[in-house]
């Protein structure tokens, strides 16, 4: 199959104009004679096919490829060269892996010395083009290419880069392009291993202080659900409590205002039978008088009491106020508290009404929620200011009422003085005397004992509500805490059988508890979501981690495969290149033995071990053993130069037997040959060129006749090269 369909040079060397060669045979012939520019047509292919040595274009820069103009020609600015190879597709396999029916391969090259390389009219790297070529066994070592003066450069090459060669030749270049590509891929994924450990490194330490504040923040939880859980207890037991004392209370004011009641009407009966002279109207006017203003006082005194229970207990509550405030900002307190308070008092607002114990839990909720807003929207410095401003009222209003009850103790006092001072006058003016006095004395001083049991009552009773004033306090100020959760128990159908103290303790325990969930600051929900967030970074990079790996291990696995599959192919290779060696130097030479070797290992014990296995026969480079039927050969700098030729061209002949590439150039590499030596190159040829594609420059006249299409190149007096087609037999004329 002939692949190479032409060849475009424009401005290369001393082709100044567009010079178009047309392959449309097996072997096509370039002829013409020295100095013409037929070399340079070689060198247009291995320019084009990307070679980075100037010396193997014979040149020293860039310019040097250029065409540099003459008297009658200007100096071309840049040169290019275009191979175009047919791509057809058959059974689904093209021979270059590019979906096109035709590949044309492009290098440009400036003055400046940047080359600029194109499939098909598109930019790609040097890469592209050296990976496409491989694919198709064409590779960067140029093989495919002998030119004039070295053809014996596979055998004076050193052994590694003979053994590139061989393995160009054998198209196992692929799996180098391959095991390089899973290198790189590998070198990069071992980067952003390092890259991802070190990220986590840096993210460690953050991680580990969020994951001390989370577990604070957890503690803080467990506290606020032992706050919760206690404050249950104290409150169901204090509501409890309270709702006992408030009853036994009550009763005990009704049944002594009954009694007081009584032991009035009797008293006044006795006092309307002590007299009924005018005297004796005088002085019982005057002990209704001074019981008046008994009851006066003690009412006045009963009315500053309570007045005296309300400034105290709003004094209480605003010295707890500010000193919370002083343990822990409100402005701690974070709006998601705000937001779930207000939630749960909708919904417990929102639900039907059972009894009116819940309707009574409701009431203390919503209040706990007015005075949690209030105090949420107002600033830290302001609230301090504020409390301590009702707190000096307070104190002021406090001390106030103090004084006035003093006053109003002294006055009831001396009124009840008063009172038995004219009752005894009333009982001396009667004439009973003695028996009257001592009856009416008696009847008063059971007044004055159940007014006493009445006041009593009545005092309790406003310490109790000013009791259930602080519980309410102390219910939103732990609500602010816990949450709703402190608020839901159900009443206690009675009073727990128990000393005072154990709930004295229950109320010590909740205010420790209390305090401690104020240090502890807010909820912590930006920490939260921080420790969140590393957490899940944490995991993905971890993850990454994992994935990078096992792409690192699957990469040296493919690159170990590749190193078994190309040791393989090279031995199968190298046993097939050998056997056709060994034949076509028989043949050039009339008998002797040519084979190439594995490369023996020198290293000493000094030195760094052999490596073994396939990396170990990866390394080897390739040693050739010739044998001369009638010359005893060491090595082969002893051969002459037409025997280091006939040597080189056996050897390119049997690697392009084995694996044949898609065309073969040989620049004269027949010049050194006899005639003799000739007709069998001239064989050797037409074997070759049912297997590649054959492009030889020669002068050859038995290499012309094997050739299907011949062209002449000439130079004129302008330095340019110009393409002629000739007929046979003027080629052969021009060759001589």
């Amino acid at each position: 199959m002939q692949m190479l369909k032409r060849l475009e040079i424009v401005g290369f060397k001393s082709f100044a104009r567009k010079t178009t060669l047309d392959f449309s045979s097996a072997t096509t012939a370039i002829v013409g004679p020295n100095g013409s520019g037929k070399s340079n047509v070689a060198e247009a292919f291995r320019f084009a096919l990307g070679e980075q040595s100037m010396k193997s274009m014979r040149g020293k820069r860039a310019e040097d490829l250029i065409f540099g103009g003459s008297h009658s020609v200007s100096r071309a600015n840049r040169a290019s060269v275009a191979i175009v190879f047919d791509n057809p597709d058959i059974g689904g396999r093209r021979p270059f892996k590019i979906d096109f029916d035709e590949v044309a391969i492009e290098r440009v090259v400036h003055r400046d010395g940047t080359s600029e390389y194109s499939i098909n009219g598109s930019r790609v790297r040097l890469r592209d083009i050296e990976e496409l070529l491989a694919g198709a066994n064409s590779g960067e070592t140029g093989h495919q290419i002998i030119s004039q003066g070295e053809a014996d450069r596979i055998l004076m090459a050193s052994a590694r880069e003979r053994r590139a060669m061989l393995e160009d030749a054998l198209g196992l270049a692929i799996y180098e392009f391959k095991k390089q590509e899973a290198q790189r891929k590998l070198e990069k994924t071992e980067t952003n291993i390092a890259q991802v450990e070190s990220l986590r490194r840096e993210l460690a330490p953050h991680l580990r202080f969020l994951e001390r504040q989370v577990e604070k923040l957890e503690r803080t939880d467990a506290l606020r659900i032992e706050l919760a859980n206690a404050a249950q207890t104290y409150f169901a037991t204090e509501e409890a409590y309270l709702a006992a004392e408030k009853r036994t209370a009550y009763e005990a004011a009704q049944a002594a205002a009954a009694r007081l009641a009584q032991t009035a009407v009797e008293l006044a009966a006795i006092e309307e039978n002590a007299t009924t002279d005018a005297e004796g109207a005088r002085r019982l006017a005057t002990v209704r008088a001074a019981e008046a203003g008994v009851e006066k006082a003690a009412a006045a005194r009963a009315e500053l009491a309570r007045e005296l229970g309300r400034v105290e207990g709003a004094l209480h509550a605003a010295k707890q106020r500010s000193a919370r405030i002083a343990r822990e900002p409100y402005a701690k307190v974070s709006r998601e508290d705000l937001l779930a308070l207000a939630e749960e008092a909708q919904r417990q607002l929102e639900a039907p009404m059972e009894s009116g114990a819940l309707r009574a839990a409701l009431d203390s909720l919503s209040k706990a929620v007015r005075a949690f807003v209030d105090r949420f929207i107002s600033n830290d410095n302001v609230l301090m200011a504020d409390e301590e401003q009702a707190a000096y009222a307070l104190e002021n209003e406090r001390a106030a009422l103090l004084e006035r009850e003093a006053q109003l103790a002294d006055e009831q006092d001396q009124r009840r003085s008063a009172l038995a001072r004219s009752r005894e006058a009333l009982a001396a003016h009667d004439e009973t005397g003695k028996e009257m006095r001592r009856r009416l004395l008696e009847r008063a001083e059971a007044k004055a004992h159940e007014e006493a049991r009445v006041e009593r009552a009545q005092a309790r009773l406003r310490e109790l509500a000013q009791m259930e004033e602080m519980l309410e306090l102390e219910k939103r100020d732990t609500v602010a805490l816990a949450g709703l959760a402190a608020l839901s128990y159900e009443p206690l159908p009675g009073l727990p059988q128990e000393e005072r103290e154990a709930q004295a303790a229950r109320r010590r325990l909740v205010e420790r508890l209390r305090i401690r969930l104020e240090e502890t600051g807010g909820t912590g929900e930006d920490v939260r979501q921080e420790h969140k967030e590393a957490s899940e970074r944490e995991t993905f990079l971890a993850r990454e981690l994992e994935d990078l790996a096992k792409s690192a291990d699957g990469l040296r696995s493919l690159a170990q495969e590749l190193d078994a599959e190309l040791a393989k192919h090279f031995a199968d290779g190298l046993a097939r290149v050998n056997a056709s060696f060994g034949e076509f130097f028989a043949i050039l030479f009339g008998g002797g033995h040519a084979r190439l070797t594995l490369e023996e290992s020198d290293a000493d014990a000094d030195e760094e071990p052999v490596p073994s296995g396939h990396d170990a026969v990866l390394r080897q480079g390739i040693e050739i053993d010739v044998a001369l039927s009638k010359k005893k050969v060491r090595s082969l700098v002893q051969l002459s130069g037409g025997e280091r030729a006939l040597t080189s061209i056996a050897l390119i002949f049997a690697m392009s037997q084995v694996n044949p590439p898609p065309f073969l150039i040989l620049d004269e590499t027949d010049a050194a040959l006899d005639e003799a030596n000739a007709r069998r190159y001239g064989d050797m040829i037409e074997s070759l060129a049912k297997k590649s594609q054959l492009i030889v420059i020669t002068h050859n006249r038995e290499t012309m006749r094997r050739a299907g299409i011949l062209y002449g190149v000439t130079m004129g007096g302008d330095g340019v090269s110009k393409l002629l087609s000739v007929k046979f037999e003027d080629a052969v004329a021009v060759a001589k």
